[in-house]
């Protein structure tokens, strides 16, 4: 059987200050998509309203716009396919063996307290699917329960943006909250790399945190062969 993922992205363009762009980071989806691709997996987008997701100006520019990046961009196709994502009402989970939350700090808006997503996240954790995020795509884990009403990253290992590389990348003014913090208090066990900006990922089971950009690949790696080893 052919596996299948769901990728999930955001409909924010900017931050609460709306002369401050954001979105997408681009990377985070083409990486993984790759990866996905090249194991023949089928793979489809939602976003927490449907429709365009708008990308993050500073996704675009190096060394983050590389050559999965570029190659997207310049396939009309695929740039199609961030134009009409489809609503979490539309998405049966029964039709996916896991979901990969994609990053931008966008998402630290949408993701959240977006109950279709929080649904089709308890459903695919719950049949014993695979829940991944990169970057701030953990921010949609922050608020999702299971069945008994516990919440999902309580008392599980994971990464995600760190609190350091918000100040580093000096948006840590422009951001709503501390995600990082926000999991510690839901009982996570956060962890992160000791080095900022390098690749790290985390695995717990079926869930599978990358921490930054730069982790999509190996998070989406971490995703395949769990995916692949059943």
């Amino acid at each position: 059987m052919t596996k299948r993922v769901l990728h999930v992205v955001t409909n924010v363009g900017h931050y609460d200050d709306p002369t401050h762009p954001t979105g997408l980071w681009l990377s985070e989806l083409t990486h993984a998509w790759e990866v996905f691709e090249a194991h023949g997996f089928a793979q489809a987008l939602v976003s927490p309203l449907g429709g365009a997701v708008p990308l993050e100006p500073r996704s675009l520019k190096f060394p983050s716009y590389d050559k999965t990046a570029k190659a997207w961009r310049a396939d009309p196709a695929r740039m199609a396919l961030l134009e009409d994502t489809a609503s979490p009402d539309a998405i049966d989970p029964v039709d996916f063996d896991a979901v990969y939350f994609t990053g931008g700090h966008a998402v630290m808006y949408d993701f959240p307290d977006s109950e279709g997503l929080q649904r089709i996240t308890r459903a695919i954790w719950e049949r014993g699917g695979v829940v991944s995020s990169v970057c701030h795509g953990y921010c949609g884990l922050l608020n999702t329960t299971l069945a008994d009403g516990s919440l999902l990253v309580a008392g599980r290992r994971l990464t995600g943006f760190a609190w350091q590389e918000e100040v580093l990348a000096r948006v840590d003014k422009l951001v709503p909250y501390n995600v990082e913090e926000a999991m510690r208090e839901r009982g996570a066990r956060y962890e992160k790399a000791k080095v900022p900006f390098v690749s790290y990922t985390v695995g717990d089971g079926n869930l599978i945190t990358g921490q930054n950009p730069g982790s999509a690949k190996a998070t989406a790696e971490r995703v395949a062969a769990r995916l692949t080893a059943r």
